[in-house]
């Protein structure tokens, strides 16, 4: 059996880093077992689904690093969600309901206030035809609801149906199919909710694995059930935790709240989101992980948390900084040519661990090339003058440094603080960065003396 897997996003948006959680579990799982990785797009729903965002989606996912092996559009498909209704309806299994959202919101309420759940009684399963076309003739469209196996032949009087699975995070899952009302698969304007498409996608593509959210969790005895109504089996499931924020809210991609888009945007690496998307909420320790490969090597379902997976958006600058120090010349060289910085590997090696991102390596180029505005404090005028003057003769060197402030710790009796920040402020007009004694050879002498007054 080859493992097959699947990520479905709706086109209604741009993804976040919580879409990228799933996307990721998925994509890791499928190069872990040497399986394939399918990206389905659920575009069913024509008044919200946009090219545009599909795009997005797809240009996401490969930045991040996955390259689906296949790409599906349930839109292309809805003759055969039509043949799977049609063998249900004729099995008896999916069945018309004529009841309004309001009409069914006061059912549950009336259920709710005796102590009841707030299960559907099934009435539309009760309907006569002659009951059916009256509804039709009021102007009443048909929605349709999925008979669960939750009884022994007479579908009124219902009894508990506990359906198992091994959960591929969680461990041991049962879901009572007795404590829920049958499942609307067609809308009362004729499409599908994404189960029944879901389904048989999963069914024709030969999906193994189903990874997806906790949120899915009780959804998946009902989904069992349609599996097996249409004749087949069932894939093995795993319900992963959700990333949230460090405050618990839930991710929106309507909201844009961290889209993938806009991490890129901002000069984060893709291992570094890929890191924090599938690190966080598990037992393993949230650290930046260099390549895909070794984080497929880290990857391990079963150290996924029961506990919520909460992250601070400020993790991911620390992680992104530590794939920065740790990146070799070779690997930014293109992307420094792209920002017009040059000086070559000694001026990346010099400033790598300083940045946040490799788009900070601008800031640092305008250092060395100039202008540079200089801080002299009015106490430091005539020592900044006495390190002009005491500027060693020569080429500059990594030695230069270390012999220019030596001598001037010995003529003017300055040190620490006091000898190297007047210094720093004066060549570079800043507090902190990368080391001077590496500094000072990429500034060269002319721009040294003209810094100093």
């Amino acid at each position: 059996m080859t493992v097959t897997v699947r990520f479905a996003p709706s086109p209604t948006g741009h993804i976040h880093i919580g879409n990228s959680r799933p996307a990721l579990y998925n994509w890791l799982y499928a190069k872990k077992m040497g399986g394939r990785f399918i990206l389905r797009f659920d575009d069913t729903d024509l008044e919200r689904s946009r090219q545009e965002y599909a795009n997005s989606i797809e240009v996401d996912l490969r930045w991040l690093g996955i390259d689906p092996d296949v790409i599906e559009r349930q839109s292309a498909r809805v003759e055969s969600y039509d043949a799977a209704a049609q063998k249900l309806k004729d099995a008896g299994l999916l069945y018309p309901c004529y009841e309004t959202p309001d009409e069914l919101e006061r059912r549950r309420s009336r259920q709710r206030a005796l102590g009841r759940p707030p299960v559907y009684d099934r009435a539309g399963l009760k309907q006569t035809e002659e009951e059916r076309a009256a509804f039709e003739a009021e102007g009443r469209k048909a929605h349709w609801r999925f008979v669960l196996p939750n009884h022994d032949g007479n579908p009124f009087q219902t009894k508990r149906t506990d359906v198992t699975w091994t959960d591929l995070c969680r461990g041991e899952q049962t879901v009572d199919l007795a404590s829920m009302s049958d499942p609307v698969l067609i809308r009362a304007d004729g499409s599908y909710l994404y189960t029944l498409p879901s389904i048989v996608d999963d069914i024709d593509m030969g999906v193994t694995h189903i990874i997806r959210g906790e949120d899915h969790v009780s959804n998946t005895g009902v989904q069992i059930a349609i599996f097996e109504a249409l004749g087949a089996t069932a894939p093995i499931f795993g319900h992963h935790n959700l990333l949230t924020t460090r405050d618990g809210e839930g991710l929106s991609k309507r909201k844009g709240a961290l889209s993938i888009g806009s991490l890129r945007e901002s000069g984060f690496e893709a291992m570094s989101v890929c890191s924090l998307a599938v690190l966080t909420g598990t037992s393993q320790a949230v650290e930046a992980v260099a390549t895909m490969d070794a984080l497929v090597e880290k990857f391990d379902l079963t150290s996924v948390s029961r506990s919520s997976a909460k992250f601070d958006p400020e993790d991911l600058k620390g992680l992104n900084s530590r794939l920065v120090h740790d990146m070799s010349y070779a690997q930014v060289k293109n992307r420094l040519d792209g920002l017009d910085i040059g000086g070559g590997e000694a001026f990346w090696l010099t400033i790598r661990g300083n940045c946040e991102t490799v788009a900070d390596a601008k800031g640092y180029w305008q250092i060395v090339g100039g202008p540079v505005e200089s801080r002299i404090e009015d106490e430091d005028q005539d020592f900044i003058a006495k390190a002009k003057e005491m500027l060693p003769d020569g080429d500059i060197t990594s030695d230069t440094w270390g012999a220019w402030t030596s001598a001037l710790k010995a003529e003017t009796g300055r040190k620490g603080r006091g000898l190297f920040m007047p210094l720093r402020r004066a060549l570079t007009g800043l507090d902190h960065g990368p080391d001077m004694k590496d500094m000072l050879p990429l500034i060269g002498r002319q721009k040294i003396l003209d810094r100093l007054p």
